[in-house]
């Protein structure tokens, strides 16, 4: 009984203790602020449905229309949903398309490694088809053409 007792007091404490980490770590103020500067120099897609298929896999990381769910403002998603956003909008930018390297993208995307699983894994939406990932990337090689 005192054995039961006292595994029952262990598993309080364990999560009394784990509850007031995920509240201390609220205070980090790193990925509360989310900004969407504005769009400065759009890229101008060749094909209505290449666009629709960037957008919705793709402008959440690398564009200044990133769409904010409400865990971005829970820590610890928080703090690696702004990395990957930041990272993102470094790499290249759908919303400043005069500083992008559509060839580095298409190389990442021919890889597999774009979009990333983790991201595909909660946005079903942009876990592409093969076809989706051509019209994408031929749609990305007319925009580096046209410079």
């Amino acid at each position: 009984m005192a054995a039961k007792r006292d595994r029952r007091r262990i598993i309080v404490r364990v999560i009394a203790a784990g509850i007031g980490v995920f509240l201390a770590i609220q205070l980090v103020p790193y990925g509360w602020w989310h900004d969407n500067p504005p769009v400065e120099e759009p890229a101008s897609w060749p094909d209505p449905q290449a666009e629709a298929i960037a957008r919705a896999a793709c402008y959440d990381c690398h564009s200044h229309e990133t769409r904010w769910p409400f865990y971005s403002y829970v820590a610890p998603m928080s703090w690696l949903l702004r990395r990957d956003v930041e990272q993102g909008r470094d790499d290249l930018n759908f919303s400043d398309w005069n500083d992008s390297d559509a060839d580095d993208a298409i190389e990442t995307i021919e890889t597999g490694e774009m979009p990333p699983g983790r991201y595909t894994l909660i946005h079903r939406d942009a876990d592409l088809s093969a076809e989706e990932i051509r019209s994408i990337i031929d749609a990305l090689r007319v925009m580096e053409d046209a410079g």
